[in-house]
């Protein structure tokens, strides 16, 4: 059937929009032709060419992930293997002397997205902003591959945000494990240029679900120059700008001696920072101008205007976390929510962000469930600037995720999504709609294997790992880098 027809979904629970919030309409209905939702509520009057029944299940905006991953993740390989500077994390002098190369071939790269993208789907996630790695790069992204990107985003359905991640420096760390910066100023603003020249010719395709971004890479990677010229080019294009910054004691420690400023001091010099700017993930925000009164950075990031991008499960996994979540909230920072690891479960973050602020904050009492659902829909939406997204009410896109609420393994259901908070997971997306296109039912998504995908995504990883010897300090093996968590027993003779 034509995806465009007139179609009604009907469930126990849908999560409807009304006088600038969410609603929960009781066994109720949601009708969208033409990628857009004309009725949410009780009997819609007007003749339908589909109608759905989800019987036990919750109909929800899908989720808007700002900084979702589109690579094999390799931050995985630093949950258990540490420091980072002697597991590969960080180029050796030697790596740098040979010459960095691509560790991936183009088909590799094409492949991981697509199935990165369909992961996403799997999550309930319609729009994303991706996020890849560099450290397996020869240096940036490019325009080529970002071609493949968009070509798989519009293959699956996906409504997305992209462009090619570019930097001027990269860490390298000597002998004695001294770590210092490498840069290479034309090389990044060459990666600039690209970036500009995707977005010029990306933006709006496929029926306008594919978006395009500017995406300096890490705010210690980039110089005044880099960041000045992106800064123009997003007023110019009138796109989202994306840096990675506030995320670590190195960026922090790195920013201040080579500028005299904290990170978002340094930014706001530059006038980097603007409504278009999104900021993950300000784990590591510094105090500014009287060391002794924290939280001036977060005062200039609110009078900006810029987004926090909040990652909780990468964030935890490294013992980082935002300070809190709860506390941004009551500032009135923008906070929209990012995952930026595998599983791309947007449910996962949800549950670890919420969980960690209490724990900071010592209180249940000023954060609900309802907080970090707002963050990945309405915070999402209004990040980009997309008021017809993040949320199921006339006029909005219909962009869908059918969370399945029969599973036994959920248990009672108290509240559909104080449900979601304390036992759902990406495991319980059931169907997925992008413009109105079923782009996943059931769990299937046209046109993707998932076993054969997994197995090829596997062995990718695998041969990944295989190279890690060339540009980890000292070139171990393999098995040097990456610890097991017991002793490997082999069979005899294997």
């Amino acid at each position: 059937m034509d995806h465009r027809a007139r179609t009604l979904l009907q469930a126990k629970w849908i999560v409807g929009h009304a006088d600038g919030r969410h609603t929960l309409v009781h066994r109720g209905e949601i009708v969208f032709e033409n990628g857009v939702v004309i009725f949410v509520g009780h009997g819609f009057p007007g003749e339908v060419a589909r109608r759905i029944d989800y019987g036990n299940a919750l109909i929800s905006p899908g989720f808007i992930d700002l900084d979702a991953l589109s690579d094999l993740d390799t931050t995985v390989f630093s949950y258990d293997n540490h420091p980072d500077w002697q597991k590969g994390r960080t180029w050796p002098q030697s790596y740098m002397d040979r010459g960095p190369y691509e560790m991936y071939s183009p088909d590799e790269l094409a492949f991981q997205k697509r199935h990165a993208f369909s992961r996403l789907i799997r999550n309930g996630i319609t729009t994303a902003m991706p996020i890849a790695s560099l450290y397996y790069r020869e240096w940036g992204e490019t325009y080529a591959e970002f071609v493949d990107a968009a070509h798989a985003a519009a293959d699956l359905g996906l409504r997305i945000y992209l462009g090619p991640a570019y930097r001027t420096g990269n860490p390298v760390v000597d002998d004695d494990g001294a770590i210092s910066l490498y840069f290479d100023e034309p090389r990044g603003l060459a990666g600039l240029a690209d970036a500009v020249r995707f977005c010029r010719d990306f933006e709006g395709r496929a029926g306008g679900r594919i978006r395009t971004m500017l995406a300096p890479d890490r705010i210690e990677t980039c110089t005044a120059e880099l960041l000045r010229q992106t800064a123009a080019a997003g007023r110019d294009l009138g796109v989202p700008v994306r840096l990675h910054c506030n995320q670590g004691r190195f960026e922090r420690d790195t920013v201040r001696r080579l500028h005299g400023k904290t990170s978002v001091e340094w930014l706001d010099s530059l006038g980097f920072l603007t409504p278009n700017t999104l900021l993950p993930h300000g784990t590591y925000v510094s105090p500014s101008r009287n060391m002794d009164e924290p939280g001036n950075d977060l005062l200039t990031l609110l009078e900006r205007g810029a987004v926090v991008v909040h990652c909780p499960l990468v964030a935890a996994r490294h013992g980082d976390a935002l300070a809190s979540f709860a506390n941004h909230k009551a500032m009135g920072l923008r906070m929209a929510l990012g995952t930026d690891t595998a599983p791309p479960d947007m449910i996962l973050n949800m549950q670890v962000g919420m969980m960690i602020s209490r724990v900071l904050d010592r209180t249940i009492s000023n954060l609900r469930s309802e907080d970090y659902f707002d963050a990945a829909t309405l915070g999402g939406a209004d990040a980009l600037g997309r008021p017809d997204l993040g949320r199921l009410a006339p006029g909005a896109r219909a962009d869908i995720t059918v969370f399945d609420l029969g599973n036994p393994d959920l248990g009672q259901i108290i509240d559909p999504i104080q449900t979601l908070m304390l036992t759902g997971s990406g495991r319980d997306v059931r169907s997925v709609f992008v413009d109105g296109r079923a782009v996943m039912e059931d769990r299937a998504i046209p046109g993707v294997d998932f076993t054969a995908d997994s197995a090829r995504a596997q062995a990718q990883f695998e041969g990944l790992m295989a190279k890690y010897p060339e540009r980890t300090i000292g070139h171990p093996p393999v098995r040097e880098i990456f610890s097991s968590a017991y002793p490997i027993v082999e069979a005899p003779n294997s």
